[in-house]
């Protein structure tokens, strides 16, 4: 990108980047009037038009007599020299081609459209002649959302029918077409309104951030705070520093469950509602947010990771909450940790970045042990709260019973609580009813038929259910390979076996299950959520959603079912990630003036995880954790990249692999070793073969260009992929 050049002259040639999957830019000519470096743009591509950037001069190495002109200049603000570099940047780390990263920033449906083209659905008072079940989900989709407005295509893709299904219903006057209305201004926050009253060490903790903000250059802080200490407060006020200053921020958060919440925290600490970028938004909140932020009417963007990708007038200030959180790590299509191109985003823009947890990645204890970020510690809860009491639950002395899977101890604890009109919480971070079906006469497996990996059953939408994949079966009443009609059993519990279980035991009480399954929708969830805080469950059993920053004044207990169940399988961060998701759930417990228990049953209690996770020195287990990983040469003390060789035939797979591997030199040439190739641990995905290779290299090492260099000369055929994950966070 040539940042000295802002201005091309008609006539001249404009390198121009489509989001096409091309590997360049391609040469137009700039047409009457000239055009902005950064431009959004309409180009010919073959027979078709497409949208475009301009990103430079053009190169001029074609036959100009054969180059066509831009053919339309779209009234979109210009993308920002800041913006661009930021694409470049991101797509250099993570090895990926510059136009899929541009899609990332220009995934916004019509985004070039005029207002006037633009037309949705809007749901009228007549009734279809004939209720077949699709259009009886369109109906109750568009009650549920109180009378919005939605695209054809995308109220298609939202309900999950096809468009036949949408043109009946509007032919038979049930929807009706009307042109989009005009996106309304995002209304002014107002940063001086009154925040909660904080506590003494709130108080310094906000005072240190509006600092950094105030300097209005690059920093990171690591806020590490113990569950409920009030870091959202804190760092609400370094959000209002920033909007005095005029700049715009952006609040990263990982679950969109845990949107609605914060929004009403947010609109009561400045006036307004934020606004909100997350896969829940329509496409003309899409639309409008873009513009909003493009022009800087919207001062506080919160969002998933993709929002990272808005193009900020002026950003000033990210907030990544719950840092630590694997669900910023995008695991498909561009490969990116969103935690890491935060901070990047920042240092382009001159603003600042808070890294929130209670439980912080190692990668961000290292970094502010190492002196490269700030750190502040919150290490009281807020109030008269305190810290639960934690103990661990030996199943080697209070074994389970058959076909039972809480053991008596924490089966009193709950009936205790129940009792004295609190709530507590039960913990399995597993899905689904039961992970393995299986035939007791031949000993088959019920496994998914496109990947290598088993079904879980879901009684609650009465099917099995692929993870990887997301393919469904009927539950087979009898055994698939031998045919036995009498012998089919689940093993193992998940959160739905568990629910029954409760209900069995505490008759009288009210369950409640906490499920990425089970909610129809991200506002029905928000909705329930709402009545469990108020008090409508007894008893609630929750996968891991239910350890991301969810407020229940009156749960009192925290019980973990299967401490064991992330130990298990030897990957590079299991000790981390059980560590953080069993001290994040148990931290639930005690609020207000409730003293909290938490409960852990484990059949290790002595192992170091376990020890750890029940001690209040939470820095000796950071300190080992970060010393094992020191003398294994692993992240954050080296350089790691997973490369994933996928395709439709095994042995092609593999002979693809295994060229990458006689390549293996120019990596150990570079100081960098390489493992493999070897089957993924779940070697075939929707049909494809996987076959996985590791390369590890000391920290210093520029990783990417050896990288290149690497895989340049291995040219896989069509169908076939390598794809390279830079820092992976998931090896399966």
């Amino acid at each position: 990108m040539n940042a000295d050049v802002e201005f091309l002259e008609e006539g001249a040639l404009a390198a121009v980047l489509t989001t096409q999957p091309l590997d360049r830019t391609l040469d137009y000519v700039v047409p009457d009037g000239g055009v902005r470096i950064g431009a959004f743009v309409s180009v010919p591509l073959g027979p078709r038009r497409v949208m475009g950037v301009v990103w430079g001069p053009g190169a001029g190495d074609y036959d100009r007599s054969k180059i066509r002109s831009i053919a339309a200049i779209l009234d979109l603000p210009a993308m920002s020299a800041v913006m661009r570099n930021f694409v470049e940047k991101v797509a250099a780390y993570t090895m990926t081609p510059l136009p899929a990263v541009l899609r990332l920033a220009t995934r916004v449906p019509g985004l070039g459209e005029a207002p006037g083209t633009r037309k949705v659905l809007r749901l009228t008072d007549v009734r279809p002649d004939r209720l077949t079940s699709a259009r009886e989900r369109v109906l109750a989709f568009l009650e549920e959302h109180e009378g919005m407005a939605f695209a054809p295509g995308e109220l298609a893709s939202l309900v999950g029918v096809t468009s036949s299904v949408i043109k009946g219903l509007e032919g038979q006057g049930v929807l009706v077409r009307e042109e989009a209305p005009r996106d309304a201004p995002f209304l002014p926050l107002d940063p001086d309104l009154p925040g909660k009253e904080l506590a003494e060490g709130q108080r310094r903790a906000a005072v240190q951030l509006r600092e950094a903000v105030r300097s209005r250059r690059y920093g990171t802080t690591l806020l590490k705070g113990v569950t409920g200490s009030g870091k959202t407060e804190v760092y609400l006020e370094a959000v209002a520093e920033c909007l005095r200053a005029g700049r715009q921020a952006l609040v990263l958060l990982p679950e969109i469950a845990l949107t609605g919440e914060f929004i009403a925290r947010v609109e009561a600490r400045f006036g307004q509602a934020p606004a909100e970028w997350h896969s829940g938004v329509t496409q003309a909140g899409r639309r409008r947010v873009w513009a909003g932020v493009a022009n800087g009417q919207a001062q506080l963007v919160v969002g998933a990771r993709s929002s990272l990708f808005l193009p900020y007038a002026d950003l000033g200030l990210v907030i990544v909450d719950e840092e630590h959180d694997g669900s910023y790590k995008q695991e498909d299509g561009v490969l990116y940790n969103a935690r890491d191109m935060a901070v990047l985003r920042a240092s382009l823009s001159g603003a600042q970045v808070v890294l929130a947890s209670a439980t912080p990645s190692l990668e961000s204890w290292a970094n502010a042990d190492a002196g490269k970020y700030a750190r502040i510690d919150l290490t009281e809860r807020f109030g008269a709260a305190v810290l639960p009491e934690m103990a661990a639950i030996d199943l080697r002395a209070d074994p389970l019973e058959r076909e039972r899977w809480m053991s008596e101890p924490l089966a009193r604890a709950v009936a205790d609580r129940v009792a004295a009109g609190e709530q507590a919480l039960l913990f399995l971070n597993r899905r689904g009813y039961a992970p393995l079906t299986m035939c007791r006469a031949c000993g088959a497996q019920v496994g998914c038929d496109d990947c290598d990996a088993r079904m879980v059953e879901h009684r609650f939408h009465a099917h099995l259910m692929c993870h990887q994949c997301g393919a469904t079966k009927p539950i087979p009443t009898s055994c698939p390979s031998c045919g036995n009609p009498d012998h089919m059993a689940v093993l193992g519990p998940g959160v739905e076996r568990l629910a029954e279980e409760v209900a069995a035991r505490f008759p009288d009480a009210r369950v409640a299950v906490l499920s990425s399954d089970m909610a129809m929708s991200a506002r029905a969830l928000k909705a329930r959520i709402e009545e469990i805080a108020k008090g409508a469950a007894d008893i609630i059993i929750g996968t891991q959603m239910v350890a991301k920053g969810h407020n229940f004044p009156l749960l009192t207990l925290v019980g973990v079912i299967d401490a064991d169940l992330g130990l298990q399988g030897g990957e590079l961060r299991a000790a981390e990630r059980t560590f953080q998701l069993i001290r994040q759930v148990a931290g639930r417990a005690g609020r207000a003036d409730r003293p909290g228990e938490a409960l852990i049953q484990t059949h290790q209690p002595d192992h170091p995880v376990i020890k750890a996770i029940l001690s209040d020195d939470e820095e000796a287990f950071w300190r080992a954790e970060a010393a094992s990983r020191q003398m294994a040469g692993a992240p954050p003390y080296g350089r790691m990249a997973g490369v994933i060789v996928s395709g439709p035939e095994e042995r092609e797979t593999f002979e693809l692999a295994r060229q990458l591997a006689a390549r293996a030199r120019i990596l150990t040439d570079a100081g960098a070793q390489m493992f493999g190739p070897a089957p993924a641990p779940i070697a075939r995905v929707r049909g494809r073969t996987r076959v996985r290779l590791l390369v590890k290299g000391p920290k210093g090492l520029a990783l990417q260009p050896v990288l290149a260099r690497w895989v340049d000369g291995v040219r896989p055929r069509a169908n076939f992929r390598i794809a390279l994950d830079i820092d992976p966070q998931s090896f399966f």
